[in-house]
């Protein structure tokens, strides 16, 4: 990615999380609004859905930033020095810009939809992760914990010795998105696994925009720990993943 300007891989950060928010929020869309016919498909057509989201937003954006499509994957490479830290900031944002994109296709085309569910759980839940059991302490350790899987893991699938800038696309779309269905299915349960402050905060912002008939709360009072949480998991994924290398050295 060297030869490819931070501009064009903030582009293409944005078409990948576009795609990824697209079908991910999408998913929840058709299982959760009324009328759909998708509805009532269940947890593991939406963990499925957005294990493939990830595979598509990866397959566009991959071999041109890397696909992080994650604040939290941003930041867990650039402290593990496999990322620059000059681009963290254009890439969370690009990633943002491309949730909210996305967020607001869902509505455009689930429009009718949520018309007819007027129920205000349910479309904000199609949006921004909402927890099962509110208890915003083990709210937060569960974000943490299921970020701090993904990122490790996508830091050892993608370690390369000879590479100093790595990124969801170096490890392979298919992998990956293998990893969030598992993490979806495992420990998915309790929040409904933001571990991406991009695909929670972005939409959750356009929720609290858009003109919806029986709209109710974003829930900001939750919505920092879909945020600070992947946040912290990564952080925490990076150092682990810097003492293992140093021991193992």
């Amino acid at each position: 990615m060297h030869n490819i300007s931070l501009f064009t891989q903030c582009v293409f950060e944005f078409l990948g999380t576009f795609v990824l928010i697209l079908l991910g929020c999408g998913v929840v869309a058709c299982v959760s609004l009324k009328k759909s016919k998708g509805e009532g498909g269940g947890w593991i057509v939406v963990t499925l859905a957005w294990g493939l989201a990830v595979f598509c937003g990866v397959l566009i954006a991959g071999p041109y930033s890397g696909a992080h499509l994650n604040p939290a994957v941003s930041l867990g490479l650039a402290v593990a020095g496999k990322f620059p830290w000059y681009a963290v900031g254009p890439f969370v944002v690009a990633q943002v810009l491309g949730a909210m994109a996305g967020a607001f296709s869902v509505w455009v085309f689930y429009k009718d939809h949520f018309d007819a569910t007027d129920i205000p759980e349910a479309n904000l839940g199609v949006f921004a992760t909402t927890p099962a059991i509110e208890n915003l302490r083990r709210n937060m350790v569960s974000e943490i914990i299921g970020t701090f899987v993904l990122v490790i893991v996508v830091l050892f699938i993608g370690d390369d010795a000879n590479a100093s800038e790595v990124g969801l696309g170096s490890v392979g779309a298919l992998p990956v998105a293998l990893l969030v269905v598992a993490i979806g299915m495992s420990l998915g349960g309790t929040t409904g696994y933001a571990i991406n402050p991009a695909r929670d905060l972005g939409p959750r912002i356009v929720h609290s925009l858009l003109p919806m008939k029986g709209k109710g709360s974003s829930r900001w009072d939750y919505g920092f720990v879909p945020v600070l949480g992947p946040l912290v998991g990564g952080l925490l994924a990076a150092v682990a993943y810097l003492v293992i290398r140093t021991l193992a050295i």
